[in-house]
């Protein structure tokens, strides 16, 4: 997997600034080949885990996050970096899914979309979330 592109991003964790994101997420997946309707799954999965930091990382307190996409030969990736206190593992666990109920479901899609989830809080400060979805064997 080498890759070809990359862009960062960086904005403050306040939901009102991910237009802006989705918007790069959505013109990154489509450059490299996939289907409107996996874009449109990526772009959803990538949000989903940015207001995850919003809501839990930062917890309402300022703070940034910054998204990386990088373009591979067999598909893309993102990274999204947060300062927020840390939050353990178990923190980062879905709900069961017949607990009915509004919310709670973006870590089941975000796992369900990518193809590899990697949650690493081995820095001294923040989390890297990395995100990678291949293309399909003879593209989509």
């Amino acid at each position: 997997m080498v890759s070809e592109h990359c862009t960062r991003l960086r904005m403050p964790a306040q939901a009102e600034h991910l237009q802006a994101l989705r918007a790069q997420v959505r013109t990154s997946a489509l450059r490299q080949g996939f289907a409107v309707a996996a874009v449109e799954d990526l772009v959803l999965a990538v949000n989903e885990a940015c207001m995850n930091v919003i809501q839990h990382g930062y917890r309402g307190a300022a703070g940034e996050i910054e998204l990386t996409i990088v373009a591979l030969d067999d598909g893309i990736e993102f990274r999204v970096r947060d300062d927020a206190p840390r939050i353990g593992l178990d923190d980062w666990r879905p709900r069961p899914l017949d607990d009915i109920r509004p919310g709670g479901l973006g870590v089941h899609f975000i796992r369900a979309t990518m193809d590899h989830v990697d949650y690493d809080i081995s820095q001294p400060e923040g989390t890297v979330l990395t995100l990678v979805k291949q293309l399909p064997q003879g593209g989509e």
